[in-house]
């Protein structure tokens, strides 16, 4: 009987030691912190943009915001497409020029809208539903400014309302 009771006290399962989980978890914490620690301080994927100045810099110590005018655009109402099936495009938009040429620009704003809904008007419905066609849009409409404003005129196309109904 001696022999059993020896036989069953040793097939009793051991504990197993919790030091490996506990220094995992210790090394996990660790390593999410130094990774937190290196995005935010910009030591990675921050680097520098190409003027010296920190990607993730806080706003009040970037450097000055360039001098810009902003010139309005009339609205714009276009029916796209034909009979039943047509389709209204309600568009407004702004040029970013530089305040030296603000006056001028201003002066060609119906050129400009001129230009604007000749091109808008040319296009079909099925134009406007691919999901770049906004971006493809925006820099054909404004190259188009370009060239009746004038290449250094104009620096961008702000597109403030951009409905199809």
């Amino acid at each position: 009987m001696m022999a059993e009771a020896e036989e069953t006290g040793d097939d009793a399962p051991k504990k197993k030691s919790k030091l490996p989980l506990i220094i995992g978890l210790v090394l996990a914490i660790a390593g999410g912190g130094g990774g937190f620690y290196a995005v935010q301080s910009g030591a990675l994927f921050g680097g520098e943009s190409p003027d010296g100045v920190a990607a993730h810099e806080p706003a009040d110590m970037m450097m000055d915001t360039p001098d810009v005018a902003f010139v309005p655009i009339d609205p714009v109402v276009i029916s796209l497409g034909e009979g039943t099936a047509a389709r209204h495009l309600r568009f407004r938009a702004q040029l970013e020029v530089m305040p030296l040429y603000k006056e001028e620009v201003a002066k060609l704003t119906p050129r400009v809208v001129d230009v604007l809904n000749s091109y808008l008007r040319a296009l079909n419905p099925g134009d406007l539903e691919n999901n770049s066609a906004l971006v493809r849009l925006r820099a054909q409409m404004l190259r188009r400014i370009q060239i009746v404003t004038g290449a250094d005129r104009v620096n961008d196309l702000l597109i403030m309302e951009f409905v199809l109904n």
